[in-house]
């Protein structure tokens, strides 16, 4: 939670934030597109296996409650990624796709994370994932939108910034059964 209010604060308090990562596709007042991937020896199985428990990759300082083992994601259209500890919780985001066709693997989620909630923001990450070689390619896409006065150009690098370290820990978390 202190990252997150650290986020708002600089985003609101009109500071040049650091340099945009290549990661960032597309930058606007009013919104962002930011996208990666990595190939994984992992197969596809094992990637989605490794995505769907967050928990487990997410890293501790980047939640409310200071400890990732309390948030869950429940792979189904109008499942919660939530997190829940002593009697209060909160929804980071709500699936709305979780699919395979053809052996590729997508899962979308609609929800403003961290200061984005608040900003009143709509916030869809995606994730695909594909079969490639003997392992898989994992891609995430995180598109933010809302209103141009928000200003969410600078507080864009903040949330690729958080994005990248997280897919980090997922595609380590994937390959080696640990984020670390």
């Amino acid at each position: 939670m202190r990252f997150f209010l650290m986020i708002a604060a600089l985003a609101f308090a009109g500071l040049d934030a650091a340099p945009a990562q290549a990661e960032i596709a597309a930058v606007a007042p009013g919104a962002f597109l930011i996208q990666t991937e990595a190939e994984l020896a992992a197969s596809p199985e094992q990637t989605w296996r490794a995505l769907t428990r967050i928990g487990r990759w997410w890293g501790s300082e980047h939640t409310y409650s200071g400890d990732a083992g309390r948030l869950s994601l429940d792979p189904r259209a109008g499942g919660c990624w939530c997190e829940r500890w002593s009697g209060q919780s909160v929804e980071h985001a709500r699936v709305v796709l979780a699919m395979e066709r053809d052996g590729v693997r997508t899962l979308r989620t609609i929800g403003g994370l961290g200061p984005l909630q608040e900003m009143g923001t709509t916030a869809i990450l995606t994730f695909v994932i594909t079969p490639q070689g003997s392992g898989s390619k994992i891609s995430m896409t995180y598109r933010v939108a809302g209103d141009p006065g928000l200003g969410l150009g600078p507080i864009a690098p903040l949330v690729d910034q958080v994005l990248m370290a997280q897919f980090a820990r997922l595609v380590r978390y994937a390959g080696t059964g640990s984020p670390d």
